[in-house]
């Protein structure tokens, strides 16, 4: 699946026309779309990455991208340091990252986090 998703605005394009053609196997074509960065209906969708973060892994990031370590971060959730480890490394795996830095500047890539200025 992300073969395609990968591609972009070509791809999603061909896709729209195939998720129209009744010989075509809709439900995957529309999976497809849905992993792509656009929605069948053609409107972009709220983040561009194939498994989207949730609210939570987001209010992490945030903080991930402050001067706050992890025993604080955890504090200010109102979470074990476990359940922190947790939502950092499924954020790391979303973003294909491995670090807390790249995770960062991968997430202001991707406009999900304001850049520094």
């Amino acid at each position: 699946m992300r073969l395609f998703a990968d591609e972009g605005p070509p791809v999603v394009a061909l896709l729209r026309l195939l998720a129209k053609d009744d010989r075509v196997l809709r439900g995957y074509v529309r999976r497809l779309l849905a992993a792509s960065t656009a929605r069948p209906d053609g409107g972009a969708s709220g983040q561009p990455l194939v498994d989207p973060l949730s609210e939570r892994e987001l209010d992490v990031l945030r903080l991930l991208a402050s001067d706050l370590d992890g025993p604080d971060i955890a504090r200010e959730l109102t979470v074990s340091l476990n359940t922190l480890r947790t939502h950092t490394k499924r954020i790391y795996a979303k973003l294909g990252v491995t670090s807390r830095r790249a995770a960062v500047q991968r997430a202001q890539a991707l406009h999900l986090l304001p850049g520094r200025r």
